[in-house]
């Protein structure tokens, strides 16, 4: 059974390819916040705000997860984009509550490692 996590990643990754970031929204909760760090934009709060940040600048690569660590109600995971697979492109803190997004935090960190 796939975690908030993957659910998200094969939703975003969806939306790269489609356009439509409906489905990726599914995954947040109402109230939800997104927030991105290394680039000057956002946060964004509510599924509205981040529907609108990702219709204003879609990303245009798809991503996977190199990483990830499971707590109780948080993922944290290393990902890349596809153009480079095996580069890390940043990290990803997501917060949830019974599978569904209450925060995602995005960081764009390009070769960062753990430990």
């Amino acid at each position: 059974m796939a975690g908030p996590l993957e659910e998200h990643v094969e939703r975003f990754n969806g939306g790269v390819r489609s356009g439509d970031w409906g489905p990726m929204l599914d995954g947040f909760a109402e109230g939800a916040v997104m927030e991105f760090r290394g680039i000057p934009v956002g946060p964004f709060a509510g599924k509205e705000a981040i529907e609108a940040a990702y219709e204003e600048q879609p990303p245009d690569d798809e991503l996977h997860i190199l990483q990830r660590r499971d707590l109780p109600g948080r993922v944290e995971a290393r990902y890349a984009w596809l153009a480079e697979p095996d580069v890390a492109a940043g990290e990803m803190f997501l917060t949830h509550d019974d599978g569904t997004i209450q925060k995602l935090v995005i960081t764009f960190d390009r070769g960062v490692t753990w430990d």
